[in-house]
């Protein structure tokens, strides 16, 4: 279930020429792997363009909330952490403050995926080993969420894809529900990643999660952070090639309205 923000957003209109005629029902956007093309926002009713003259693929991004592509999606995830020695849960869409997104390649094949929790008084995941760090951000008046169960097919190496993940993801977050803070808890070797291509501070010291079988680390993102880099970069992928940073292949703010519009739609 998508919870609807409080203030409405006004989005805009898109046409596509096409002979392509399937998005499915759930389908957000529409992702290049490389990053030479721009990315496609879908609204209601838009089919997936065909791209003549090209083998360039699409990767669609969408809710993973229907029973076989859910299905899908867990064994990705269970999959690629199995390959790391770990054991993780897979996807359970039954709480009403948790979505998780997918990505499927042209071949209907999920490749990544990437789960949102919003704070509840259930909490989050991240508090069963770091209630105390993510209370005393609770206890600025701060709206906490977080990411949980990334996963990527050992076979895509794609920026664009990966950044559109989390910018959707991140649109859910801040736009619809107005998240101030996000937290991830990731494996200490990846630490260097999101400092340097997100913006994420230390946040908790390592600690092992006894879920996963692995160390883990605390990391938090300012999210007024995340947005003014959304605004100063996003929709710029040329800029990829001098920034380290994941940024630049985030969407256009143009693009972000429509995004906004369609997963209100998909309530």
């Amino acid at each position: 279930m998508i919870r609807r923000a409080s203030n409405a957003v006004r989005a805009f209109d898109t046409t596509h020429h096409t002979d392509a005629s399937y998005t499915g029902p759930r389908t957000i956007a529409a992702v290049p792997q490389r990053p030479t093309l721009r990315s496609i926002c879908l609204q209601e009713g838009d089919t997936l363009p065909t791209l003549v003259g090209t083998s360039q693929k699409l990767f669609k991004i969408r809710l993973a909330d229907s029973g076989g592509h859910l299905s899908s999606t867990s064994y990705l995830l269970k999959r690629r952490y199995a390959w790391r020695g770990y054991e993780v849960e897979g996807i359970d869409q039954q709480s009403p403050n948790r979505i998780a997104l997918s990505a499927c390649d042209h071949e209907e094949r999920v490749v990544a995926t990437i789960s949102v929790g919003l704070d509840s008084s259930a909490g989050l995941f991240v508090d069963a080993l770091y209630r105390d760090e993510v209370e005393r951000v609770r206890a600025g008046d701060r709206r906490v969420c977080e990411f949980t169960k990334l996963a990527i097919d050992e076979t895509v190496r794609s920026k664009p894809v990966l950044a559109s993940l989390f910018h959707i993801a991140f649109i859910y977050a801040r736009r619809l529900n107005r998240c101030t803070d996000l937290f991830i808890e990731l494996n200490p070797r990846h630490v260097s990643f999101y400092k340097r291509m997100l913006g994420f501070d230390d946040w908790g010291s390592p600690r092992f999660d006894p879920r996963v079988g692995a160390p883990a680390v605390l990391m938090r993102l300012d999210l007024d952070y995340a947005e003014e880099q959304i605004q100063a970069l996003g929709g710029q992928p040329d800029l990829g090639a001098t920034k380290r940073s994941l940024y630049p292949y985030f969407f256009s703010a143009r693009e972000e309205l429509a995004i906004v519009h369609r997963l209100r739609a998909l309530d």
